[in-house]
């Protein structure tokens, strides 16, 4: 390869237009200042140290800018050097050289150059204008002054992408940095959350087996009580009926303390006045004034007290039953089944309700079930003897 350094050989001298013909001209044929262009512009730096290494043998580390030199100190002859590099280049311009070869004027070719050399194949561009057989001294010059000023804006638009590029390489490290940081802060929530459904589940489990527990032991009772029932049939019933011979006792009780001291009271009168006193009715120690007055409403007659105090219940029976009534009572939805108040209504004669003591429930069945049937119904707010006492009043003074 001939020495880069030596002196340009004497610059061809350009035919005109009209002489030039059809023939495209070939690399070793152009101006020895355009060599340095096209090899710059028109092909990558790669591509000319490739075919430097495959035709010339060149040193594949020879610096860039030493094996431009080179390259274009080859462009100056017909070298196998550029031969090759006409044949890429020819390759490279293909489509560039089919637009160009249209024009057959050099007004028609520098306008389309004009129109080309703003796309984006500046480099084919600049090839097929160059040795287009209708280029003249006058374009060359103006298409080689735009591909230097060119050059210009592209090495200035270099760098300032590379100092683009600089910016986003530290933003994507303090990008990078922060990426790290947001994945430790989510891997420390995921190992927090996971802790957290740890507790969950086990306390899950805990729950479960305590439910689990809960139900052994009801099955185990409800076991039980069945056997109970098998062993003992009528247990309920009999329960019930305890409870109601300890009530009876009681008024039995009461009632002989009454009769003793009504005794002592008639044989004190007796001796006071010489004549035998007049029993009184048994009603009318307590409330002869309710049990005058209610006494024939009530007789033989059911009566209902729906709610009331569980203390207060057995007054409520001893006023009922001293005036002739028979006693009914149901707790108004507490404790008593509330399916079971319906037959409780439809067999009493007269229903008291404890509006104090009674559900919402039970409130609206005494009330549905008295005014569909017509059935008297005495509503109590204070769930006491005496308010007891003044309805059974109310309902003599009525009748």
């Amino acid at each position: 390869m001939p020495d880069t350094r030596a002196a340009d050989a004497p610059a061809l001298v350009l035919p005109s237009a009209a002489a030039c013909g059809s023939r495209r001209r070939r690399l070793w044929e152009l101006a020895s200042h355009a060599h340095c262009p096209v090899v710059g512009v028109c092909l990558p730096l790669a591509t000319v140290r490739r075919l430097a290494q495959k035709v010339c043998g060149l040193a594949p580390d020879i610096d860039d800018y030493l094996l431009h030199n080179a390259a274009v100190g080859e462009c100056r002859r017909r070298s196998p050097l550029a031969e090759a590099l006409q044949r890429e280049l020819d390759r490279r311009a293909a489509i560039a050289l089919k637009f160009a070869a249209e024009r057959k004027t050099v007004e028609g070719l520098e306008a389309w150059w004009q129109t080309a050399s703003g796309g984006d194949d500046i480099g084919g561009a600049l090839w097929a204008t160059l040795t287009h057989p209708r280029c003249d001294a006058v374009l060359e010059e103006q298409v080689l002054q735009r591909v230097h000023m060119l050059q210009h804006q592209l090495g200035a638009c270099e760098r300032a992408d590379r100092a683009r590029l600089h910016a986003l390489e530290r933003r994507e490290r303090e990008l990078g940095e922060d990426l790290a940081a947001a994945r430790e802060r989510a891997t420390q929530a995921v190992e927090a959350q996971a802790r957290i459904v740890a507790r969950l589940q086990a306390a899950l489990m805990r729950a479960r087996a305590d439910l689990l527990g809960r139900d052994t032991t009801l099955a185990a009772l409800a076991e039980q009580l069945a056997a109970l029932e098998a062993a003992a049939p009528g247990l309920k019933s009999r329960v019930e009926l305890s409870r109601e011979l300890q009530a009876q006792a009681e008024r039995i009780r009461e009632l002989e303390r009454l009769v003793t001291r009504l005794r002592d009271e008639a044989l004190h009168a007796k001796a006071a006045e010489g004549r035998p006193p007049a029993p009184p009715p048994p009603a009318a120690v307590e409330s002869p004034s309710a049990a005058s007055a209610a006494a024939p409403v009530l007789l033989q007659r059911a009566v209902l007290c729906v709610g009331g105090r569980p203390a207060s219940v057995p007054d409520y029976r001893r006023l009922i039953e001293r005036v002739g009534g028979r006693f009914l009572h149901h707790d108004g939805g507490e404790h008593d089944n509330p399916a079971a108040l319906e037959p409780s209504l439809a067999a009493a004669d007269l229903v008291i309700c404890q509006t104090g003591c009674i559900s919402h429930d039970a409130y609206w069945r005494v009330k549905d079930h008295c005014k569909r049937t017509g059935k008297r119904c005495v509503f109590v707010e204070n769930p006491s003897r005496s308010s007891l006492q003044r309805a059974l009043l109310a309902i003599g003074s009525v009748a």
